[in-house]
């Protein structure tokens, strides 16, 4: 029996490229009533910043929740799911990143590796929390990375390396699912190049060392699987039941004689594979939208906003009417079904000749 098809949600849009202490997204409030008004329903909510999203206030109390919440939704939109990309990166460094990493911590814990990882494991477990708080059942995450700069095998790797990387990797992450689990919280793992998860075969080795935990889902973003050059439709029907979340994200891959997948070391505007505004990169969202609504998601379709070229807000504007045109409403019924004859046991087989 095929699955029951459902509406994807949306549009709604991810804040962290957003904000920042220039108008209108110098406060969550101008940033949240600007997206409304620009045709979002929902936004996804970064939570590194305090300032912005009190984490740990959100964690502890339900009052304190259910009042972010409420001003979400006098500002126009609701909280679609947390995000903690930041600290779900923070979970595994390898060392050879620690310093630019560093920046991405609180300064009581830079310098200090380990400090680091505890301060990103308690993150990640309060937003799980957090979630809960909200009425959310789905949180977006990095997973970290500790094999990343092994991905390529020059020199050789030794033998055991990868093995002994994903066994600390799911060992930081399952007490973190098992909070997820209490909490009814599926962590999604954005599938990302710099990531240990970084495609479809990372991803199930992370589940075998988790013991195919069913909070370990996945964040599908077609955009980093065009760099990549992997099938992003393909990717769907292997891994549909874990894609719980959504990032509607635009890419172009364009090689020529100098540049291909590894860019060369150029920056994003000289690179082969170039993250774009939605509508002007090559990735094919009208079968990603129609596949996501066969296998049944539900969830919401939101806007990441990366582009090399265009201004943020025409970015913005241009994507919730891109998202809001991409959203198909499942048909109640066959499209030949004026043409049905009617049917019982007794002539179906009769048909057959028995």
């Amino acid at each position: 029996m095929a699955a029951k098809m459902s509406e994807i949600k949306g549009p709604a849009i991810y804040l962290i490229q957003f904000l920042s202490d220039e108008e209108p997204f110098n406060t969550l409030e101008n940033a949240c009533r600007w997206m409304a008004g620009a045709g979002y329903k929902g936004v996804q909510m970064p939570t590194e910043n305090p300032d912005c999203f009190d984490l740990a206030k959100v964690a502890e109390s339900q009052t304190y929740a259910d009042e972010v919440k409420g001003k979400c939704l006098e500002w126009g939109v609701e909280i679609t799911e947390l995000a903690t990309h930041i600290q779900g990166q923070l979970v595994a460094v390898h060392p050879a990143y620690d310093t630019l990493f560093d920046g991405f911590a609180p300064e009581q814990v830079r310098g200090n590796p380990a400090a680091r990882t505890e301060w990103a494991i308690e993150q990640v477990k309060l937003a799980t929390i957090a979630s809960r708080r909200l009425g959310l059942n789905a949180m977006a995450s990095f997973s970290g990375a500790l094999a990343w700069p092994y991905m390529y095998p020059w020199p050789q790797r030794p033998d055991g390396l990868v093995h002994e990387a994903f066994t600390e990797l799911a060992r930081r992450w399952k007490p973190i699912l098992e909070v997820a689990d209490e909490n009814g919280v599926d962590i999604c793992y954005e599938i990302h190049p710099g990531e240990d998860l970084h495609d479809g075969a990372s991803f199930e080795r992370f589940l075998d060392y988790t013991d195919n935990h069913e909070r370990a889902n996945i964040l599908y973003d077609p955009s980093h699987f065009v760099l990549q050059q992997l099938d992003y439709l393909h990717y769907i029907d292997l891994y549909h039941e874990r894609i719980k979340m959504f990032h509607v994200k635009d890419a172009e891959f364009r090689p020529d004689g100098r540049t291909g997948v590894y860019g060369g070391f150029n920056d994003w505007r000289e690179r082969a594979g170039r993250f774009r505004s939605l509508g002007d990169g090559q990735t094919d969202f009208g079968a990603i939208f129609s596949k996501l609504t066969h296998y049944g998601y539900d969830g919401w379709a939101v806007v990441e906003w990366e582009c090399c070229i265009k201004d943020p807000k025409q970015g913005a504007i241009e994507g919730s009417k891109f998202v809001a045109d991409h959203i198909i409403k499942p048909s109640a019924h066959a499209f030949d079904d004026f043409a049905g004859s009617g049917a019982s046991a007794e002539q179906n087989r009769s048909i057959l000749g028995l």
